[in-house]
C-alpha cells in the first residue's frame, strides 16, 4: 500500500462496481421466495446543467442503498435524467441571445432541434459527476424524460384524465413571466420586498389608491366595502377613470380592505386575482392591457407598445398635468418575481388546461394519515397535509417549445378565431386569423413555420385521432396545442413511467412494475414535498391504485459555513466535481452527512471537507499500519494462515481472551446495533459521528497503540475489527473502503470478492 490513500483511483473501483453487476438487480422467476426489493428512484438533475452540490446530497440515497445491498437484498437504485422545461429553454436562450439571436427566430420545430442538440452535449456530463461521487446506480436501467416510451405514457395519461372528465380548458388569471413567455404556478414564483408609492387618483366622486395606475384604461368597477360607512351613499353611483373620462360602476364587496389606502379598489380583472375573483362574481368583464410579449394595449395612443415599467411613467406624468394624482405615498411592500429570470410577474389571463385536483389529492392524502406512506422528518407530515387539503387545480399548460406538446387538436377551419403566429419563407414573422392568410399562405407553410397559436377558450378541439383530420368538419387544416406540459406532469409519473406500468392495460405493465412497485423509500429535498411528490402521489394512486413509495425522507440542504444558501452571485458556491479533484469523494461524501440532522441545513466548507479527508487518510493508515503488523508476523512464520487464523476470533468472546481485546469486541459489537439502529431511523448524521469515533480513537488511539507489542494471537481481532469497521464505513466512504479490501484480498486471500457485496456484519 502507498504511504497515502490516492483518490485518482476511485473511478477505476467505480468500474469495478459496474463490471461486477453488484448495481443491477435481476426480477426474480419465483418472486415468492425471493426477499422484498429496496427500491428508490432517483430524484431527477436537469439534463442540460452539471450537477451542483444539492445533487450530491444523494449520498443519502446511496447509503441507503449500498447498506441494503449487503443486506442481502436486492437493491434497486434507478438513475434518470429530466428534460427540465422552463429552466433548460431559459438558459438556451440566453446562450441565443449572445449569439444576437432569439427564440422568436425560428420555428418551433427548428428551435426544439437547437435545444436537444445542446442537451445531448451536456447530459452525459450528469452521468459522469453521479458516478464521480460513487453513487451505486443501475445504469441499465437510465431513463430520460424525452424518451419515446416516457413520453407515450405521458400522452395516454392526459387522455385518460380528459376521458375521466378530470381535464378542462379556462382562462384563469395565471402568473406569466413575459420573459420567459409561460405561465406558473403561486409556489413556483419566489417573492421580493421592494419599495415602491402607492398613487392616490381622482375617480370624480371617489378617490381610489393604487400601486399599478397604468392599468387604469381597463378599469371595469370601483369597488368598497359594504361595512365602509363612508361609501354606503355611493354604491350603485358611476366612478370616472380619468385620463379617458369612462364611467364604470361603484359596487360593494366584502374582499375589499377597508383600511388599506383611501378603502376604495380599482376593479381590473385581467391583471390582479383579487380583482378577477370580484368580477367573477359581479359579472364583470375582463379587459387585458397587458400583452403576452410583455407590451400596453388597450390603453391610448401614447401608451400603447410601451412596457409597464415606462407606461407607470408616461401614465403618472398625464395623471398630474390632469390633475388626477392626488398625492403619492411611500410603499414597502411583496412582489412576485419570477423564478429564473427574476422579472417582475404578470397577472394575465390566459387560456390553460386544468386537471380537477381535489378528487385526485383524497387518496393520497388518506395514504399519509393512514401511515401506509410513511413521512420523515414527521414534522413535514402537516405541511404535506395543508397542501394537499387546500390544492387548486393544477394548471399544466407551459407556453414553451421544449417538452412534449399538449395532444389536443384545433381546426382552423371551425375555429376561426385562433391566432397563429409562423415564419414565413424570408424569415419574417406572421400573425393573424386563419381566414385572413389562408388565401396569401397554403396550410402546409404555416403548419412548417408554426411558432405558436393562440386559441380562445371558445375554441373547440379534439384530441388525436389516426387520421388527424377534423371530425367535426372531416378537413385536415389541423393544428396541434403549441403548449407544452408543465415538468412536473411528466415527472410527477416517473416511478410509474421508468418501471413500465401500461396505462392503457395496467395488467400488462413490466416485471419491473410489478416487482419494484411500490418503491421504498423518497428522498428528496424538502422544499419540492408538493411539486414533486404530491403529484407522484396523485399519479400513483390514479392509475396504479398504491402509493408509489412506503416512506418519503427529506434531507438537508447544503448552505456555506455562514449558513446561507449557496448561490454564483455571492461566490459561495462549492463545486462538487473540483471539490472531488481535490479531495476525494469520500471526504464529500462524509461532509455532507457527518453530524447532519434530518431536513436541516448542511453548514459545508473547505475546512470541514479537508476534516473528512483527513479521516480518510486515517482510515488507510491504519489499515496499511495492520498490514505490516500481520506480514512482519507472516515473516517470523512462513506457514502463517491469516484466513484461517480469524477462526480464532471466537476463543476472544465470553471474556476469555486478552482484556484489550475484550474491550474493542465489546465496542465493535456496540458500534455494529448503534449503526444499523441509526440508520434504520435514518440517523446518518450520528452513524457517521459513532463511526468516526469509534474508528479514530477506540480503534486507532487506544487498542492499535495497545498492541504494538502483542504476538501473533492479535491477528484474529485486530483482522476481524478492521474488516467490520470497512463494512460499517462502506455505505458513507465507499472507495477508500474498497480499495483497502481488495488489496487485502490479494495479499491474504479473503474470500469474499467485493466489499460492496459483503453481508452487513451483525453483534456477536
Amino acid at each position: 500500500m502507498d504511504k497515502r490513500y490516492d483518490p485518482g483511483s476511485e473511478q477505476k473501483i467505480y468500474r469495478l462496481w459496474e463490471k461486477s453487476g453488484a448495481f443491477t438487480p435481476t426480477v426474480p422467476k419465483n418472486k415468492a421466495r425471493q426477499s422484498p426489493p429496496f427500491t428508490i428512484i432517483l430524484p431527477l438533475p436537469n439534463a442540460s446543467d452539471p450537477m451542483h452540490m444539492g445533487h450530491a446530497m444523494f449520498v443519502i440515497q446511496d447509503i441507503l442503498c449500498r447498506w441494503h445491498r449487503m443486506m442481502g437484498e436486492p437493491v434497486l437504485w434507478l438513475p434518470g435524467a429530466d428534460h427540465a422545461g422552463i429552466e433548460t429553454q431559459y438558459i438556451f436562450e440566453k446562450r441565443l441571445s449572445e449569439t444576437g439571436k432569439s427564440r422568436f427566430d425560428y420555428d418551433r420545430k427548428t428551435l426544439y432541434k437547437l435545444i436537444w442538440d445542446y442537451v445531448e452535449e451536456n447530459r452525459k456530463i450528469n452521468q459522469f459527476q453521479l458516478k464521480e461521487l460513487g453513487f451505486s446506480l443501475d445504469w441499465t436501467r437510465y431513463h430520460y424524460s424525452l424518451e419515446p416510451n416516457i413520453v407515450n405514457q405521458v400522452l395516454k395519461t392526459f387522455r385518460k384524465l380528459y376521458q375521466d372528465d378530470l381535464l378542462y380548458r379556462a382562462e384563469r388569471i395565471v402568473n406569466y413571466c413575459t420573459h420567459c413567455g409561460t405561465a406558473f404556478s403561486d409556489l413556483e414564483i419566489d417573492h421580493v420586498e421592494r419599495d415602491d408609492f402607492l398613487y392616490y387618483l381622482d375617480y370624480g366622486p371617489i378617490k381610489i389608491a393604487t400601486t399599478r395606475p397604468e392599468t387604469i384604461f381597463v378599469d371595469v368597477a370601483v369597488a368598497v366595502n359594504p361595512k365602509d360607512k363612508r361609501y354606503k351613499n355611493l354604491i350603485g353611483k358611476k366612478a370616472i377613470i380619468p385620463l379617458i373620462n369612462k364611467e364604470i360602476p361603484i359596487i360593494a364587496d366584502d374582499l375589499v380592505e377597508i383600511d388599506f389606502g383611501t378603502g376604495a379598489l380599482k376593479i381590473t380583472p385581467a391583471h390582479d386575482s383579487t380583482d378577477f375573483e370580484i368580477g367573477q362574481k359581479h359579472q364583470l368583464p375582463t379587459i387585458s392591457c397587458i400583452k403576452l410579449s410583455g407590451k400596453m394595449v388597450n390603453t391610448i395612443p401614447e401608451i400603447d407598445e410601451l412596457y409597464p415599467s415606462q407606461a407607470r411613467k408616461k401614465t403618472i406624468e398625464m395623471l398630474e398635468k390632469q390633475a388626477k394624482l392626488v398625492k403619492t405615498e411611500p410603499l414597502h411592500h411583496t412582489i412576485g418575481i419570477c423564478y429564473r429570470c427574476k422579472n417582475v410577474i404578470e397577472s394575465l389571463p390566459v387560456p390553460q388546461w386544468y386537471v380537477k385536483t381535489k378528487p385526485l389529492a383524497k387518496p393520497a392524502i388518506e395514504s399519509v394519515k393512514k401511515g401506509e406512506t410513511k413521512i420523515f422528518p414527521p414534522r413535514f407530515k402537516k405541511t404535506y397535509l395543508d397542501w394537499m387539503e387546500n390544492i387548486r387545480d393544477w394548471n399544466i399548460s407551459r407556453q414553451i417549445v421544449w417538452g412534449p406538446q399538449i395532444p389536443a387538436y384545433y381546426c382552423l377551419d371551425c375555429n376561426p378565431t385562433i391566432q397563429i403566429n409562423f415564419i414565413d419563407k424570408k424569415g419574417k414573422i406572421i400573425s393573424g386569423l386563419y381566414q385572413d392568410l389562408k388565401n396569401k399562405y397554403q396550410f402546409q407553410q404555416i403548419k412548417k413555420g408554426l411558432q405558436t397559436l393562440n386559441a380562445p377558450i371558445t375554441a373547440d378541439y379534439f384530441l388525436k385521432n389516426s387520421k388527424n383530420i377534423c371530425p367535426k368538419c372531416k378537413v385536415s387544416h389541423v393544428l396541434q396545442e403549441t403548449d407544452t406540459f408543465d415538468t412536473w406532469f411528466l415527472s410527477g409519473q416517473w416511478p410509474l413511467t421508468t418501471l413500465g406500468f401500461n396505462v392503457d392495460n395496467p395488467a400488462n405493465s413490466s416485471p419491473d412494475f410489478d416487482y419494484f412497485y411500490p418503491t421504498s423509500v423518497l428522498d428528496t429535498l424538502w422544499d419540492i414535498l408538493f411539486f414533486w411528490v404530491g403529484r407522484m402521489m396523485i399519479f400513483g394512486f390514479y392509475l396504479a391504485k398504491k402509493t408509489p413509495f412506503k416512506t418519503v425522507h427529506l434531507h438537508a440542504k447544503v448552505t456555506d459555513e455562514k449558513g446561507q444558501k449557496m448561490s454564483k452571485s455571492k461566490g459561495n458556491v462549492i463545486n462538487p466535481s473540483s471539490t472531488v479533484q481535490k479531495y476525494g469523494a469520500d471526504a464529500l461524501r462524509l461532509a455532507l452527512v457527518y453530524g447532519t440532522a434530518p431536513a436541516s441545513n448542511i453548514s459545508l466548507s473547505d475546512k470541514k471537507i479537508e476534516a473528512m479527508r483527513n479521516f480518510t487518510n486515517k482510515i488507510w493508515n491504519a489499515s496499511r499500519f495492520v498490514k505490516i503488523i500481520i506480514n512482519r508476523f507472516k515473516e517470523q512464520n512462513p506457514n502463517l494462515e491469516i484466513n484461517l487464523s480469524l477462526r480464532g476470533l471466537r476463543l476472544h468472546v465470553g471474556g476469555r481472551g486478552n482484556p484489550d481485546d475484550d474491550e474493542i469486541l465489546s465496542n465493535l459489537n456496540q458500534i455494529i446495533k448503534s449503526t444499523t439502529a441509526n440508520l434504520e431511523k435514518y440517523r446518518f448524521g450520528q452513524a457517521s459521528e459513532d463511526l468516526y469515533q469509534f474508528f479514530w480513537h477506540q480503534f486507532c488511539d487506544v487498542y492499535i497503540e495497545k498492541i504494538k507489542d502483542r504476538k501473533e494471537d492479535v491477528i484474529p481481532v485486530l483482522m476481524h475489527v478492521l474488516i467490520t469497521s470497512l463494512k460499517l464505513l462502506h455505505p458513507f466512504i465507499p472507495f477508500v473502503t474498497e480499495t483497502i479490501y481488495q488489496d487485502f484480498k490479494q495479499e491474504f486471500s479473503l474470500k469474499k470478492d467485493l466489499l460492496i457485496t459483503s453481508l452487513w456484519p451483525k453483534a456477536k
